[in-house]
């Protein structure tokens, strides 16, 4: 077996532990709100989330890996050390921000990792910034998309069931929120298993075992599997500060919060777009929240959350850019 080739094996087997980690970390995103108004408990939700995000399998198309994996840097840079700084950027980080408990994003910390490798190994010239532009751009735009489209549905069911009893309402959107919680786990998986989908995909090319940027099946397959046992395993540390710490939520809450999100994540990956899912089930929390009155959002709390997000790319970038650099170094001689 030659180098080449175990240099690949190594790195797809590091990419599937960022995927297992990406699940880890954002299973806070498809369960907290189901656990916060006591629909499931932990382990079911846990079950309940696994299986729908891989159920995304077999309906979304791979334009999100494409992206990814083309669309942020000249895939004639990716090589072995550009992608291993991008994953272990992207783990650190993730390991980092889940510590401390901050709901920060997996993806944005990928691009961050992949922008800076192949920023030190070839300079500014070779990030494709349409792709860059694009995903920025959803960075602003996917929180308050979620916001928006959780209040528009709050204010929807609260005007259907202003007649009904409080007992009504919270039996029914207790069924109706295991609905809401199953669609927005397959978007979940639908749009953040595929970056690291483009990452192993655009390796492949690279290394010359693809002649074109196509992903095989059995990439896809792996990569959905890695994200479900990563749900599986569960980021409790997040689940408490997704669910509890930015506004208390009831089922309609949850309900809405979910569809909202949802919405938002089918919309993106229709487009292609890498979105933060952190970013928009919480900009759907707060959008749920604020319908009770403005108080109800912890704003002090989203506060710390944003400046997670703003520091998650060019904190990873800054990871890579380091471990490609010691990579050069150390495995090149």
């Amino acid at each position: 077996m030659d180098n080449t080739l175990l240099a690949v094996i190594g790195l797809i087997a590091l990419a599937l532990v960022f995927d297992y980690l990406n699940g880890f970390h954002d299973a806070a995103n498809s369960i907290a709100t189901i656990i916060s108004t006591r629909v499931l408990t932990p382990r079911q939700a846990i079950i309940w989330a696994t299986f729908f995000n891989m159920v995304a399998f077999f309906i979304f198309s791979h334009a999100v890996a494409k992206t990814m994996g083309k669309g942020i840097v000249d895939i004639g840079v990716i090589d072995s050390h550009v992608v291993f700084g991008a994953l272990m950027g992207a783990c650190v980080w993730n390991i980092l921000t889940w510590y401390y408990g901050i709901p920060s994003s997996s993806s944005h910390a990928l691009m961050g990792g992949l922008a800076g490798a192949a920023v030190v190994k070839a300079g500014t010239g070779v990030l494709v910034m349409g792709g860059i532009i694009k995903i920025l751009v959803f960075i602003v735009l996917s929180p308050l998309l979620g916001m928006l489209l959780g209040l528009f549905f709050e204010v929807i069911v609260y005007r259907l069931f202003s007649k009904s009893t409080p007992n009504k309402v919270n039996r029914f959107f207790q069924k109706a929120q295991l609905v809401s919680s199953a669609t927005y786990c397959m978007g979940h998986g639908g749009n953040d298993a595929q970056k690291t989908m483009g990452i192993i995909t655009g390796l492949l090319v690279s290394a010359n075992y693809l002649d074109k940027f196509e992903v095989p099946t059995w990439v896809a397959v792996v990569c959905y599997a890695a994200m479900g046992l990563g749900t599986m395993s569960g980021g409790w540390r997040i689940v408490k500060t997704m669910g509890q710490k930015i506004s208390k939520l009831k089922p309609v809450d949850g309900c809405c919060a979910e569809s909202g999100a949802a919405t938002a994540l089918f919309l993106a990956s229709s487009m292609g777009v890498p979105v933060s899912t952190t970013h928009t089930i919480t900009g759907a929390i707060m959008g749920v929240g604020t319908i009770k009155r403005f108080s109800a959002v912890k704003w002090g709390v989203a506060g710390q959350i944003v400046w997670a997000w703003v520091l998650t790319i060019p904190g990873s970038a800054l990871i890579s850019a380091l471990v490609y650099w010691l990579s050069i170094h150390l495995f090149s001689k």
